[in-house]
């Protein structure tokens, strides 16, 4: 039920356009993913993001399992009817996030003992029990229960999780059965190339239509994840998506695709959104700057979303400093549409043979903000 189908390759960067098919839909890649961490994209309906070209989406075991919790999903008949959104849909295992929010948390091989951060209440998840989680989820792509370890981690401890998350995956592929759910492997080895090397050496026997690259993006400098991916790309299977997980930054996207990267996900535009923060093709721009105050020309003149072709900065600068809703719905409804039209222009340079031209220009042009503090 599942296939990968390359269509283009670039010849200058060879990188790839493909077409991921599943159970809910095909999906074009290279994409984006917005992430609805709850079942929900925060403030933007199913129908605004197909508006706005979102292909996929991706939630949370981990938040999931904790609210609603599967005897809710498991009666609504899985996330996609739950949430009226019927296209695909990707879940992280979990696994991150276990060791990113808990506040306490033991990790044994069997599995990871942890506190939720709702209200403190136990709970154990096993690689098992992870993706029986996502089985009664239901969604269309699921993850691998993985150990992720931050950046400034020894190469001891990377090792070990290295070696962990082999044996668990192990575990998640033996029970992962559904024809209609695809088991991504997970890649790790922190910052260590050679760890690197080994992890996706012993995970490719697991990759049936797809892989992913995790633990990157957690606070180490650009130049480090770009040389990680680097070293990666050789081992890369040539007939399935690579999935670089928790990277969604414009810059970070054009680079990732001339790695050799088809699919991302983040949620920076959401997140900056909510904070008054909008992306655009040239930079962050902080909409809640006085700068803005009378400017009534919309965040991007070349922008063709819904925000851009109906509001100015200025009123978006009074809705954030208002604490009004309206104004981090409507900023981060732009901001995913930004992404799609970005990936959309990588496209056409990967038709035309010319990704690394188009990558020089656009990377001469970007910077992390093109405003200036009040």
């Amino acid at each position: 039920m599942f296939s990968y189908k390359i269509v283009k390759v670039c010849q200058q960067s060879k990188a790839r356009i493909g077409i991921l098919s599943t159970p809910s839909g095909k999906i074009e890649t290279p994409v984006f993913m917005p992430v609805g961490t709850n079942g929900t994209v925060k403030t933007l309906t199913p129908e605004e993001l197909t508006e706005i070209g979102s292909q996929i989406i991706l939630s949370n075991t981990y938040h999931l399992y904790l609210r609603p919790g599967m005897e809710i999903l498991n009666n609504a008949g899985g996330l996609h009817k739950f949430m009226n959104w019927n296209k695909p849909i990707l879940t992280d295992s979990g696994g991150f996030q276990v060791f990113s929010l808990s506040r306490m948390r033991k990790v044994t091989d069997e599995g990871v003992k942890f506190s939720s951060y709702l209200d403190g209440s136990t709970h154990f998840i096993t690689p098992e029990k992870a993706i029986e989680i996502q089985k009664i989820i239901n969604s269309d792509i699921i993850m691998a229960f993985d150990e992720c370890t931050k950046s400034g981690t020894s190469y001891k401890d990377s090792k070990t999780a290295v070696d962990r998350t082999l044996r668990w995956l192990e575990r998640c592929y033996n029970v992962a059965t559904n024809d209609h759910q695809l088991l991504f492997p997970i890649v790790q080895g922190n910052m260590f190339k050679d760890l690197r090397i080994e992890s996706i050496e012993k995970t490719l026997r697991y990759c049936k239509c797809g892989i992913a690259i995790g633990g990157l993006s957690v606070g180490e400098e650009s130049h480090i994840m770009y040389e990680v991916l680097d070293v990666l790309r050789p081992y890369y299977p040539e007939s399935m998506p690579r999935y670089l997980m928790g990277v969604g930054s414009p810059d970070y996207i054009v680079e990732g695709v001339c790695r050799g990267i088809d699919m991302f996900d983040c949620v920076l535009p959401t997140r900056l959104g909510r904070n008054g923060t909008a992306m655009t093709m040239k930079g962050n721009m902080t909409i809640r700057n006085a700068i803005y105050k009378n400017d009534f020309s919309p965040i991007e003149d070349e922008c063709d979303c819904y925000t851009c072709q109906n509001y100015s900065r200025a009123y978006l600068r009074h809705l954030i400093n208002a604490d009004e809703a309206l104004g981090g719905r409507l900023i981060s409804l732009h901001n995913i549409r930004l992404l799609h039209r970005l990936v959309e222009k990588i496209k056409d340079a990967i038709k035309s043979d010319s990704l690394l031209t188009f990558r020089d220009a656009f990377m001469s042009k970007y910077q992390s903000r093109i405003d200036k503090l009040d």
